[in-house]
Order: C-alpha cells, then structure tokens, then sequence
C-alpha cells in the first residue's frame, strides 16, 4: 500500500487529524524561522552596539553612546539603553532622583522587551505539548477502524487492518514530527532570551554605573570650589 492509497483509505475523523497536524506544522515553521530571524538580527546589532557602548562610558561621552544606540534600532540592548537616555533628558530634578528615575525606566524597558520577544513561543509550547496527544488521538481512531475492519470482514487478514493500522501509524509519525521541532526551538530561544536578559541588565547597569560616577565627580567638583 502506496501513500495515497494510506490517505485514500482514511476515514473522515483520520483525514481531520492529518490536517490539523499539518497546518500545526506549517504555523510552527512560521514561528521559528520569524523568531531566528528576528534573534539573529538582535544579537548582531548587540553585537556591534556594545562593541563600542561601553567604551563610550568608560570616556565619558555618554552623548555618543545614545547616538549609537540609536543608529541599532533592532538591538535589544540599545531599546534599553535609549529607554533609559530618554527618560534621562526627560526629567529634571537632582542627581538622585534622576538616576532612580532612570533605573525604573530602564527595568520596565527590559520586561517590555523581553515579553515582545516572548511573543509565539507560547504558541510553539502549546504546539509541542499538544501535537503528539493529537497524533495520539489520530492512533486510536486508526485503530479502531482496524478492529472495525476486522469485524466487517470476519477475519483478521492483512487487507482487513492494514487501512487502518497504516492511519494510526502515519497519525503517531505525524504528531512527533510536529511536536520535536517545536520542543527544540523553544527549548533554544528559550536560552537565548536569557542571555539577552543578562545583555540587557549589564547594559543597564554600566548606564546607572556611568550615572552615578558622574553624579559623584559633580559633587566633588562643587565641594572644592
């Protein structure tokens, strides 16, 4: 029995299965080629952003570290950065209250981006959870049409069960092959996340450390006048 006599074969309730099975597959594939993209780019432009933000900091010239925040808008850790520099030129006030306003403004940056990056891999853990019990579902319906097949024959030849048992088999194949990639990808993106997590918090806080150093060299350059 070829593929198409298989799928031939099937009843109404296995073909629904295959179905749902394959747009789960087609709609998982979306979310990890979108996802990759998307990290891939981040994690360049992080890359290169950080190459030179911390230098910038170290120098003092904090002006060019937002500049060049800016120029990476697809960066992580410069939609933090510039996050906290806009709150910065926003707010007025002394020193302390500035760079406490900052650090709020960089945190609720960090949850912000962090849960727009979260977006569909909810959906590929629904997908892994659920894709092999709905193949599951698919085997028992095979099955069942097996044993059917049996009883309407009176006997239990191969051409009686093989319609069936060929339903479940590809039902079983079908799940697992919908639900493996979806747990690898979420497995990954999941770390991946964590480390831009990290990126973005040691940004953040080589920013409140830069604020803070200044804020310290101000006071004292007022005190010895």
């Amino acid at each position: 029995m070829n593929v198409s006599e298989m799928l031939g074969s099937m009843g109404i309730v296995g073909m629904a299965v295959m179905v749902c099975l394959l747009v789960l597959s087609i709609y998982s594939v979306s979310v990890i080629l979108g996802k990759y993209r998307r990290f891939k780019q981040s994690s360049s432009q992080s890359s290169q952003f950080m190459s030179t933000y911390s230098r910038s900091l170290r120098e003092g010239k904090l002006q060019d570290a937002i500049r060049n925040a800016q120029q990476h808008s697809g960066s992580h850790v410069a939609r933090v950065v510039c996050a906290g520099a806009q709150e910065l030129t926003q707010t007025e006030g002394d020193a302390g209250t500035r760079i406490e306003l900052v650090s709020r403004a960089l945190d609720r940056s960090k949850v912000e981006t962090i849960s727009d990056m979260k977006k569909g891999l909810g959906a590929l853990a629904t997908i892994a959870s659920t894709a092999p019990f709905i193949g599951l579902f698919g085997t028992v319906v095979g099955i069942i049409n097996a044993f059917s097949g049996i009883a309407e024959s009176g006997s239990g030849g191969v051409a009686a069960v093989s319609g069936g048992i060929s339903e479940a088999l590809i039902a079983t194949a079908l799940g697992i092959f919908v639900a493996v990639p979806a747990v690898m990808a979420f497995n990954h993106f999941t770390g991946v996340l964590e480390r831009f997590n990290v990126e973005m918090s040691s940004a953040a806080s080589e920013l409140v450390d830069h604020l803070y150093k200044r804020s310290g060299q101000a006071r004292a350059a007022h005190a010895s006048r």
